[in-house]
């Protein structure tokens, strides 16, 4: 059984229907276990509350170190001035001892992300969560143009070939469109055959 990991932290749910919809993707390949699991929230649970977070996630907080047990990985993280969320980047930061050990070498990495704007930092996230999968010596799957999706000119949408995004706009009101969820399904599919071949 090859086994899937979508991990993600979502401050007001974007992020985490973009892991459903990547979980989704990757459970249509036969022989693959896929879980969803997000990282602890650093925000007093008060300030988050008054902050408009969401705060009743189904997917259970992940621990370090469960991640040695998965063939691949793909993680999602928010856009902070042009760079990954301080929660994921706390989480990841915590991987020192798997990294010591080689635990994820060869395995498959893969990361999506959402910004407000679209030119809020989408590929420089993508960038730095692969740049951190890659000193882990992961094995990079992006979202290749292969997926028709990214090229639309018909309306405002996400990805990229690094990686599935959305936009949720200034506000936060943006929830992620269909061709943004079939980018992540795809996403999640596409690491699921990979890591599938590379366990054969």
């Amino acid at each position: 059984m090859t086994k899937v990991l979508v991990l993600y932290h979502s401050t007001y749910g974007h992020l985490e229907k973009m892991a459903e919809a990547v979980a989704e993707g990757a459970r249509q390949v036969d022989g693959v276990q896929v879980d969803i699991r997000r990282v602890p929230e650093l925000v007093p649970e008060e300030l988050a509350v008054q902050s408009g977070y969401k705060m009743d996630q189904a997917a259970p907080v992940a621990t370090v170190a469960e991640l040695e047990g998965y063939d691949a990985i793909i993680i999602g993280a928010g856009t902070r001035f042009g760079t990954i969320a301080s929660q994921m980047r706390n989480f990841l930061d915590q991987t020192g001892g798997l990294w010591m050990k080689g635990a994820f070498v060869g395995k498959v990495g893969s990361a999506f992300t959402a910004t407000g704007t679209q030119h809020g930092g989408q590929e420089t996230t993508l960038i730095g969560l692969i740049q951190t999968l890659l000193h882990h010596g992961m094995l990079i799957a992006g979202l290749p143009y292969a997926w028709q999706g990214q090229t639309r000119m018909d309306e405002i949408t996400g990805g990229s070939p690094y990686g599935a995004t959305t936009i949720t706009g200034g506000d936060g009101m943006r929830w992620p469109s269909d061709n943004e969820l079939d980018g992540a399904r795809w996403q999640g599919r596409y690491v699921a055959e990979t890591a599938k071949k590379l366990k054969t």
